[in-house]
């Protein structure tokens, strides 16, 4: 690792998966739709670990062959000074060095690396969890001069591949997101108006966002009789309950504030979850930056359901991946 970038962390796709009542977050990749094709275009296991590299990305020399790609952000990245696209799968020898700059748009990209990243893993997965320093490289971001050690099955990369355009994720030009949001578990708290509020104005996505959750900026909430008429236990605010489990995607009102629970999110609190954005709409706040708009639409859960099996069959199509060949 010559250069880290800015808070570059070893990721793993799902995360770690069952073990939220120990108090762990799943963590994971922020958008697991472009860490997911990365891999495929590797030749990974979508599961392998990779890294993800937010706003500004690593430079990494290697010490041995490997196939490398980089996917999500638009993150202009280079082998040995010499420019490679994204979502294409490319040949790195050893000691050549692959440097990525920075995002121009989204905010995450992923590099992928054939045989995947070898750190241990901690409870099933290697995924970094920083608040916790568990998982990745010890449980931190990455720092000038680390090694990073690599699968031994790197040799099975194949160069010369590239994502098929419908198997990307389309960033708004004019940084409006559309993002689904699923009523519940708590928007019994909300009132009729503060609902129609919520779903017809923008939301601006804050600078104090990270992967624990992204923060949105917007009109007052306004709240049903229940949310005052409580037992003491619940608190005094109008969001305040009693401390409960939150889940991943959870939009969590704290006092006024939204916050889109991300990998990283805590896993209980005492503020309420009027609304919570499926898994396979994730990826939108994974990518959105600073002053972006979010404009929210109300989805079913059995709406929210399709989509997911829709993006993770999408994922997996074998139409998904293109060879254009190695020159």
């Amino acid at each position: 690792m010559l250069k880290p970038g800015l808070e570059t962390t070893v990721q793993d796709y799902p995360g770690r998966v069952g073990v939220v009542s120990t108090g762990y977050p799943i963590s994971g990749p922020m958008d697991g739709w472009s860490f997911r094709i990365a891999n495929r275009l590797v030749g990974n296991d979508a599961s392998a670990a990779g890294l993800e590299c937010q706003f500004i990305g690593p430079t990494l020399r290697f010490h041995d062959d490997r196939v490398v790609a980089v996917c999500g952000a638009e993150m202009p990245a280079s082998l040995d000074g010499v420019p490679f696209e994204g979502w294409t799968s490319v040949a790195v020898r050893a000691g050549q060095t692959v440097a990525l700059g920075s995002a121009t748009r989204g905010a995450r990209a992923y590099l992928a690396v054939s045989g995947g990243i070898d750190v241990p893993p901690f409870l099933g997965s290697r995924s970094t969890y920083r608040l916790g320093q568990i998982g990745g490289a010890g449980g931190e971001s990455l720092k000038a001069g680390q090694h990073l050690p690599l699968g031994p099955d790197g040799g099975t990369g194949v160069p010369g591949r590239r994502a098929s355009a419908h198997a990307r994720p389309g960033f708004p030009e004019d940084g409006v997101w559309s993002v689904e949001a699923v009523p519940g578990p708590r928007e019994d708290w909300i009132d009729e108006a503060g609902h129609a509020r919520f779903l017809t104005s923008d939301w601006r996505v804050s600078a104090h966002s990270n992967r624990v959750g992204v923060r949105l900026e917007g009109p007052e909430w306004t709240f049903t009789r229940r949310a005052y008429d409580k037992s003491p236990e619940n608190g005094t605010h109008p969001s305040n309950i009693i401390e409960h489990g939150y889940g991943l995607g959870s939009i969590n009102l704290c006092g006024q504030t939204p916050i889109v629970l991300g990998p990283d999110g805590l896993t209980l609190g005492g503020f309420i979850n009027p609304y919570t954005v499926p898994t396979g709409s994730l990826w939108k706040p994974g990518q959105a930056r600073p002053g972006d708009i979010f404009r929210f639409r109300a989805v079913t859960v059995r709406e929210a359901q399709k989509a997911r099996a829709a993006l993770d069959a999408l994922c997996a199509a074998p139409d998904a991946i293109e060879e254009i060949g190695a020159g």
